[in-house]
């Protein structure tokens, strides 16, 4: 199917969601690689907030979003699922972006990935941080969509993390058990960042693992 900046946001996302092998792909190195060809040589610097967890993320990032364009930043956010338009998952400064902004993203990704597959997700991540490259964002606010450290917003090192609660789920993907989950939530973590983790049993294997990395974590 031969698509392009002015075909439909539709178009784009029926095709994109045939396009890779499997749904779930978790994973960094082809969204990575792709990233870095779209990536702007002189992108200023963003200041990145990821938000991971099992319930409460999207409640978590709407209320980042109002705090910080209330202090006056320029904020982007990267949100899934949407409910009711696709364009919920990506806005600027509190408004979904329009269908030109996504599909003249999505054709610039389509073009510089060459033979790498992407999947539905990892379309949506990229042309999230691109948009927002563009329109000179302040922060931008990352919302998880599975597990973490091997998740498509996770190859940005994020500036601060926070992880909401802590529970069994994915369990195919991120483990049995919720030490084995804890840490791959944790995977959001970098040295010296600041981390908060706001569930109210927080599972030893993310304390060790914040420890390991020198996290300043705060409970």
């Amino acid at each position: 199917m031969l698509l392009s900046e002015t075909s439909s946001l539709d178009s784009w996302l029926s095709w994109q969601e045939q396009c890779h092998p499997i749904e779930i792909d978790l994973g960094l190195q082809r969204v990575a690689s792709v990233y870095q060809r779209i990536k702007p040589s002189t992108t200023k610097q963003v200041f990145t907030i990821t938000v991971g967890g099992t319930n409460g993320k999207g409640s978590c990032v709407a209320m980042l979003e109002a705090i910080l364009i209330h202090a006056g930043y320029r904020v982007g956010v990267y949100s899934t699922p949407h409910i009711q338009r696709y364009n919920e998952r990506v806005r600027l400064n509190g408004q979904s972006v329009a269908d030109e902004l996504l599909t003249a993203s999505f054709h610039k990704i389509n073009q510089a990935r060459a033979t790498t597959s992407l999947s539905y997700f990892e379309f949506g991540t990229l042309a999230a941080l691109d948009i927002f490259a563009q329109g000179e964002v302040d922060v931008q606010i990352l919302e998880v969509g599975l597990g973490g450290r091997l998740d498509a917003v996770n190859i940005i090192d994020a500036d601060a993390a926070l992880i909401t609660s802590i529970d069994v789920d994915h369990t195919a993907w991120l483990g049995h058990d919720k030490l084995a989950i804890a840490v791959e939530k944790a995977g959001i973590f970098r040295q010296h960042q600041k981390a908060v983790c706001g569930d109210k049993s927080v599972p030893q294997s993310l304390l060790d693992y914040a420890r390991s990395i020198g996290t300043d974590l705060r409970l």
